[in-house]
């Protein structure tokens, strides 16, 4: 059995107050480097575990060890047990402390691989520490003998000859084991031992023992970048007892380099529990190249992930708490070979590839690091990403919101935050549904991510119970449900059914609508039609109210005309409720009504665009089709549905399904997806506990509220219109209702200047769409007015 490195203890009184991570004082070094390890022979060590443990072995074979020894036990060639003989300086309590631990962790986990004590033949009670060790006097010294199970493998194994599914399991096991730890705690855990790299500082002291200048230098720079960086963060990151040192010296590996036993605790902390997944890192990356080193980190940490995801900080400070572990090795591995407590030459191999180590570091730069290792940071400035976002995305992509593009670094329920700190107010993006990043929704994915993600093929009740939730949201009839990936999707699919359920091929949409992107249903979205209009679909000027057309349905008429006299029969009608492209336009239920039967008269279906109106937009009903008191032949759904994870659906009818049935089998490889069903899942449980629908209701009704009361000294506001937070107001030259779309767009832009984010929508582009997240609130209506009044003042009052 081996001990690994020997592990420099700092003696008690070392930090002030208990916890303060302390940098001051001349702290002597504890008696377990100094004193000299235990003397025994192999015959010695027979006779030790017969007297202590009445185990009567034939040979004794010696391990190895730094300030221990560690012997195999033999009947013959079979091997029975381990025998440990602690330095006499070690304080028995941590000992004890060991014993505990192993029982702790085999109990919670019984199937880690873990090297168990044995206790002394009297022993009565196996919870009792003490009885896992027996004292012996040898040489005149004192000496505590510990027996251990022998687990198969063996160690000390190359790490560059590790396969990359071995070094995958390797951080597996590590994650695993820091799990098994983390309701066990010890009062002699709380301790100061210098390869805890909490006590990184203590090092400092051991520079001088470092005689290459490059190495010191390295050293130190990473020291000094721990105390700016690290030393401030290390409260926050989590912490429990943990192992601190599980590296191929103190673990046993099968001939593929899978863990088969961990066979050491001698150097256990209470400290962040970064700690052990740094040190693994050290220890398998030695003897790559620069490449190979950082390829092999991040297969480590995959392995690692898999059990214990890191939260962004962690993942932001790994890589250096890397470095850190290779500086504290530096100068301690140093001080050993001054003091001619470790080998020179042996020494050497370590202490090179550490100094690599850092040099790659220091010429990566720390956020590099950080990047290659899964964390997410920020480089560059705005104009260069944007220069490059062209370059590499090309000239058919929208372009950039705002004269001021955004460039956001996080967000939370109806707020952004970009890179250079600045908070600015979502009023713009709907498909976050219930906000962004809302932790229910974000966690629900995470946890369906972690666990599995494959389709529609095979059960999985969660999917079931989804489809079950939104048909019980519907009326009777609507009881038949198809899940996809997207709002464009689910348009496509229902269109398809209609073609196959009516046999005719005409198409019905409002003049300026957006239905979705696929080749299919872009001849539904006229907003991004080029001058001529794609068969077979024709659309309409809906009714509009500021223009005193509350209930024509000439344009209707007209256009159904019109497919008739192209010899099309109308297939189906599609409507986005909330009419956000046309100009967030209200319309009287009465009037979609006729229009449905209109629909229906003509042999076509009537599809309810839910994308943008649905999901408890309105704040009256859950879905916008409702408050024309009507029931549609399908409804669709798209992003919304599960706060912006792909996913979406389509609800029909039974005998709509069983038609399209009779021509084909639908399938769609993710739609119906676990994790985007779980997101789904959750969208639907937080509209019922956060009260959504009735909080968006208040919150439409005072914001349109107080923009009309800016609008009373504003002539360019030229109507106000709105259900729930689906709101648009309209921008006129002052005195008319003509549409001026210049003031608009630098209202737009003015707004952003401001800090809150609106859109643009109407074909003539004079409305400010104003369509949040369904997290906005009363408490930001103030928010957006004010910086509506200072907009106006910056482009129209100047």
């Amino acid at each position: 059995m081996t001990t690994g490195r020997g592990a420099p203890r700092i003696l008690p009184g070392e930090m002030g107050t208990e916890g303060e991570m302390g940098t001051e004082g001349n702290d002597e070094i504890d008696a377990v480097l100094t004193e000299d390890p235990p003397s025994f022979t192999p015959a010695d060590a027979l006779e030790a575990a017969a007297s202590a443990f009445a185990i009567n072995a034939t040979s004794a074979r010696s391990l190895g060890s730094e300030r221990d020894q560690a012997f195999l036990l033999l009947d013959g060639d079979t091997p029975t047990a381990v025998l440990k003989v602690s330095n006499p300086a070690e304080d028995p309590e941590n000992l004890d402390m060991e014993a505990l631990v192993v029982r702790h962790a085999r109990r919670v986990d019984p199937d880690l691989p873990i090297a168990a004590p044995r206790p002394r033949p009297d022993a009565t009670n196996a919870d009792d520490p003490t009885t896992y060790r027996a004292l012996l006097t040898h040489d005149q010294r004192d000496h505590w003998l510990r027996l251990y199970d022998v687990l198969p493998g063996h160690s000390r194994t190359d790490p560059t000859a590790m396969s990359d599914r071995a070094l995958g399991a390797f951080g597996t096991t590590s994650a695993r084991l820091g799990r098994a730890l983390r309701g066990f705690f010890h009062r002699r855990a709380q301790r100061t031992m210098l390869w805890d790299m909490q006590h990184a500082l203590r090092s400092r002291e051991f520079l001088p023992s470092v005689t290459d200048r490059t190495a010191h230098d390295l050293a130190a720079r990473t020291l000094e970048r721990f105390e700016q960086r690290l030393r401030p963060a290390w409260p926050t990151l989590r912490a429990q007892v943990v192992h601190t040192d599980l590296t191929p010296d103190n673990s046993l590996l099968d001939d593929d380099g899978f863990v088969t036993g961990i066979i050491d605790f001698g150097d256990m902390s209470h400290t962040a529990l970064l700690v052990d997944l740094a040190s693994v890192l050290e220890a398998l990356t030695d003897g790559r190249s620069d490449h190979e080193r950082l390829r092999a980190a991040r297969l480590v940490i995959d392995g690692y992930q898999r059990v214990t995801p890191l939260e962004p900080l962690e993942l932001a400070l790994l890589g250096e708490l890397w470095a850190t572990r290779c500086a504290i090795s530096i100068a301690i591995k140093s001080w050993r070979v001054q003091r001619e407590l470790e080998d020179s030459a042996f020494a050497q191999r370590n202490l090179d590839d550490w100094v690599q180590a850092l040099e790659l570091f220091h010429s990566l730069g720390w956020d590099q690091l950080a990047r290659e290792l899964g964390a997410e940071t920020f480089a560059g400035d705005r104009a260069q990403l944007a220069a490059r976002r062209d370059a590499a995305l090309g000239p058919a992509i929208e372009p950039l919101s705002y004269d001021e593009p955004l460039h956001v670094e996080s967000a939370a329920g109806v707020w952004f935050t970009t890179t250079t700190g600045e908070r600015v107010l979502d009023a713009y993006n709907n498909v976050p549904c219930v906000g962004h990043c809302h932790p229910r929704v974000s966690e629900a994915i995470a946890r369906q991510a972690r666990r599995v993600n494959t389709n529609m093929r095979y059960l999985h009740d969660r999917a079931v119970e989804l489809a079950e939730r939104l048909s019980a949201t519907l009326p009777d009839g609507l009881d038949t449900v198809f899940f996809v990936n997207s709002g464009s999707e689910a348009n496509d699919l229902a269109w398809r059914m209609a073609l196959t359920a009516t046999g005719n091929e005409g198409g019905l949409c409002t003049e300026w609508a957006y239905h979705g992107i696929s080749h299919a249903i872009a001849p539904f979205s006229p907003e991004t039609w080029p001058e001529h209009r794609p068969a077979p679909v024709e659309s309409w000027r809906p009714a509009d109210a500021l223009r005193g057309n509350y209930l024509d349905e000439t344009e209707f008429d007209a256009a159904l005309l019109r497919l008739q006299r192209r010899g099309l029969d109308l297939a189906a009608t599609m409507l986005d409720g909330v009419m956000q492209s046309d100009g967030v336009l209200v319309l009287e239920p009465a009037y979609v009504r006729r229009l449905v039967e209109r629909t229906h008269a003509a042999g076509g279906l009537w599809i309810a665009d839910e994308v943008q109106g649905g999901h408890g937009r309105t704040g009256e009903h859950l879905w916008s089709f409702e408050r024309f008191g009507i029931i549609p032949d399908f409804v669709t759904m798209g992003k919304p549905m599960g706060n912006g994870h792909p996913g979406a659906a389509v609800v029909t009818r039974r005998d709509i399904a069983q038609r399209f049935r009779d021509d084909t089998i639908f399938f769609s490889t993710f739609g119906g997806n676990p994790v985007s069903v779980a997101a789904a899942i959750a969208v639907l449980d937080v509209l019922d506990d956060e009260r959504v629908l009735e909080r968006t209701r208040v919150a439409g009704e005072l914001l349109r509220r107080a923009v009309r009361e800016i609008a009373a000294d504003a002539p360019s506001i030229g109507d106000v219109r709105g259900m729930g937070l689906a709101n648009g107001i309209e921008i006129v030259r002052p005195g008319t209702t003509e549409p001026d779309p210049d003031t608009t767009a630098a209202l737009k832009n003015a707004l952003r200047h401001h800090g809150v984010l609106v859109g643009s929508c109407a074909r003539a582009e004079n409305v400010l769409k104003v369509r949040p997240p369904l997290a906005f609130t009363a408490a930001e209506v103030p928010v957006f007015a004010d910086s509506l009044r200072a907009a106006i003042a910056d482009v129209v009052d100047r």
